[in-house]
């Protein structure tokens, strides 16, 4: 008998089902809540729903792009599903938040100067509250702009590589202003390739479950919940054949032969997302072959996304 293709169709034809259980949502974070509660609260509010509406379909879990603390609101993209195999893609990307520094005496003249300074590669070392072992270790400041200016208050943008602690990095910049300093307010208005510019709170999200379920209109959630190809968006991609996409769906390699197109300037040891002709994800993996290779392993897996 022949095998059944598990491969998805192309994203923007999929069922409110499917994007339940292969999508992402550019979540609002509020207040008050952990980024773990919003994840645990969006998965069951999706599988109650897909139980009511008896699709055969359900999520083992939901899992958010980067932790905020309870109090830190914004840009907090969360994976349904299958999705979830896509979360070390957030580790690759840039990280950009609005903060208010707090400092504890009048603003100096050469504020703006100063805070300059911090662009670059900074060192710091996780709180003592961090999940993460407290060893040295340097994060990069893409971008520090001073957006306004108080009496004692600076409000600053900054845009710095994955995993760097701004609260850390408001009380170094009060130290180097010679006031002293700590973090106010702290939203987060991108995460790689996410931002602000479309983002959704929970209720918007529950309420387009609810037109789903109870009036039969997809319309809000197919606008609420992306495809997770989304996610890949920042990822080189490769192109591969169907035939090699059903192989990949059984654990092999992708190999030359299957290989219909790559992106531009991929390097050997390059992270890419592959695709079938239509545009979905089949997996991520490590680029170990040549362009112009006829043979052997072009891409080793890392997740298989099928």
């Amino acid at each position: 008998m022949a095998q059944r293709s598990r491969l998805r169709g192309p994203p923007d034809d999929r069922t409110p089902a499917e994007l339940l259980t292969f999508g992402v949502v550019n979540l609002d974070k509020p207040p008050g809540p952990s980024s773990h509660q919003i994840s645990g609260w969006l998965r069951d509010a999706v599988n109650e729903t897909l139980s009511e509406r008896d699709a055969g379909m359900s999520i083992d879990n939901a899992a958010h792009a980067g932790t905020l603390d309870p109090k830190v609101t914004g840009c907090l993209p969360v994976m349904l599903g299958e999705a979830t195999r896509l979360a070390q893609v957030f580790l690759e990307g840039s990280k950009e938040y609005v903060s208010v520094l707090e400092c504890h005496a009048p603003v100096p003249a050469d504020a703006e100067s100063v805070i300059a300074e911090f662009e670059g590669p900074i060192y710091q070392k996780p709180p003592r509250k961090s999940a993460v072992s407290r060893r040295l270790r340097v994060r990069e400041i893409y971008d520090l702009e001073v957006l306004e200016t108080d009496e004692r208050r600076l409000l600053l943008r900054i845009r710095c590589e994955s995993g760097t602690y701004v609260r850390k990095l408001c009380h170094d910049l009060g130290l180097a202003l010679g006031t002293g300093g700590h973090m106010g307010h702290l939203r987060r208005s991108a995460t790689s390739p996410f931002d602000d510019t479309d983002l959704y709170n929970a209720h918007e999200f529950l309420d387009a479950l609810a037109f789903w379920l109870e009036d039969d209109n997809p319309e809000p959630l197919s606008e609420i919940v992306d495809p997770a190809e989304r996610i890949l968006g920042g990822i080189p991609s490769v192109t591969i054949a169907e035939n090699a996409a059903r192989e990949v769906a059984n654990g092999a390699p992708v190999y030359a032969p299957g290989v219909l197109e790559i992106d531009a300037g991929v390097s050997t040891g390059d992270l890419v997302a592959c695709y079938t002709p239509n545009g979905a994800a089949v997996c991520l993996g490590e680029y170990v072959g040549k362009p112009d290779a006829e043979r052997g392993t072009v891409v080793s897996l890392e997740r298989v996304l099928v």
